[in-house]
């Protein structure tokens, strides 16, 4: 007799080994898979704000001399949680403040060592006051060449047509591209020097007129030198060899010779001065009455000096 067939069913059922136990240490089959996803119809909830402890970065930017970026810090943060700044663009904006703050705190004090007489600005001179002058060799010289030269600037002509004032505006301009500079009036350099003479100070003076990228000497050569004036003039013009000089003068460079005792000495320092210097006339109506007090210009605005 033959036997009954097993189904390939029960076969494997019977096959398969039974748990006895269960472990109750495995993890649930519940748990195992991914988190459960949100129902799409909810919204989301909004993320926790980020809390900002500006006290102790306000600390840690002191400790770092970032005044700049502390000025600023909170219009950055408005402008960071507005949205209107990224990461990234939060942290540019910040240094250029810092960065903004230690220029202009620079040019404060280039401006204060330059010791001008006034705050007079190319920008504040009205050239429609006269038209004589040379306007386009003043705006020339304004771009400093010859300041990155070693070169000089003679302004001569007649009283009251703005020498001074754009020397000093020259000046400025210097200040504000980064040289040192001094202002003083041509007597008052010779006074000091001569002072030096009498205390024994002589050198450490000449040293100080010597050491600004640029040196103003307002009015030169208003009258007769002596003797030792003009050696002090030929041995500051000497040590300030390759620096820049900005001179105004009532009288024209080629009368500036007899002024001098020793034609020697006027020679060697003249020829040294004139023939490495940029050299502008300027001539035409005065231009003091633009500046009297309580003027208003015809484009309403003021200037100064």
């Amino acid at each position: 007799m033959s036997a009954t067939p097993v189904p390939a069913q029960a076969a494997t059922s019977a096959a398969a080994p039974v748990p006895t136990t269960t472990n109750s240490t495995a993890p649930s089959a519940t748990t195992a898979g991914p988190p459960p996803v949100a129902d799409q119809g909810a919204p989301m909830p909004a993320p926790a704000p980020t809390v900002v402890d500006t006290n102790a970065l306000n600390s840690a930017l002191r400790a770092l001399k970032l005044s700049g970026m502390l000025d600023t810090l909170d219009a950055r943060l408005a402008q960071a949680r507005a949205g209107e700044l990224g990461h990234l663009e939060f942290l540019q904006v910040l240094c250029h403040d810092e960065i903004a703050r230690r220029d202009a705190a620079a040019i404060d004090r280039r401006t204060r060592r330059a010791r001008f007489e006034q705050t007079l600005t190319l920008e504040g001179f009205d050239f429609t006051a006269n038209p004589k002058l040379p306007a386009a060799q003043i705006r020339d010289l304004a771009a400093l060449r010859w300041l990155a030269a070693g070169e000089s600037v003679i302004l001569y002509g007649p009283v009251g047509v703005g020498k001074t004032h754009i020397a000093h505006a020259l000046g400025h301009q210097a200040v504000r591209a980064g040289a040192d500079v001094r202002f003083i009036k041509t007597s008052r350099a010779l006074a000091e020097l001569a002072g030096g003479h009498a205390d024994g100070t002589w050198t450490r003076r000449l040293r100080e007129l010597a050491r600004p990228a640029v040196l103003i000497l307002d009015d030169f050569a208003m009258r007769e030198l002596t003797a030792v004036q003009a050696d002090d003039l030929y041995e500051l013009i000497t040590e300030r060899a390759g620096r820049s000089v900005i001179m105004t003068s009532n009288r024209t460079p080629i009368d500036w010779y007899p002024l001098f005792p020793n034609p020697v000495v006027a020679e060697s320092l003249l020829d040294r001065l004139i023939n490495n210097s940029h050299q502008l006339f300027m001539n035409g109506a005065s231009y003091r009455p633009h500046r009297r007090p309580g003027r208003v210009t015809d484009q309403d605005t003021t200037t100064t000096g």
